[in-house]
């Protein structure tokens, strides 16, 4: 591709950045600008905030969240190979066993460590 092929992707470009920018301004210039003390207020689902945001949590609440995302993330790659299974053959059904056997693995350190123990 040469760069006049790319010419009517920059100018589309360019007039939605300047689109964006043009509103922004405007909408900053003509707003309502009124900071009082109930605007400036955390807000959060309709609750009204009670006390300090910034109360501790047990270790084991993040580490939980973690590894409910590290496994998830890993069973999502189950889908595609169990779509694909029969086209794999033998090279995709032994890269799935490998696969498999590093989460059981990893599952296993983490259930060595206590990492699903709560207190």
């Amino acid at each position: 591709m040469t760069n006049s092929e790319y010419f009517p992707l920059l100018i589309q470009l360019t007039f939605a950045l300047g689109f964006v920018v043009l509103v922004l301004v405007i909408t900053h210039l003509i707003g309502p600008s009124r900071k009082t003390a109930k605007k400036l207020d955390s807000f959060e689902c309709g609750i009204e905030s009670k006390g300090n945001a910034r109360l501790p949590f047990s270790i084991k609440y993040f580490l939980t969240a973690i590894l409910f995302v590290l496994f998830d993330v890993e069973v999502i790659f189950f889908y595609p190979w169990a779509i694909n299974f029969k086209e794999l053959g033998m090279h995709g059904f032994v890269s799935m066993g490998i696969f498999v056997a590093l989460f059981l693995l990893g599952f296993l350190y983490l259930r060595k460590k206590q990492a699903f123990k709560w207190e």
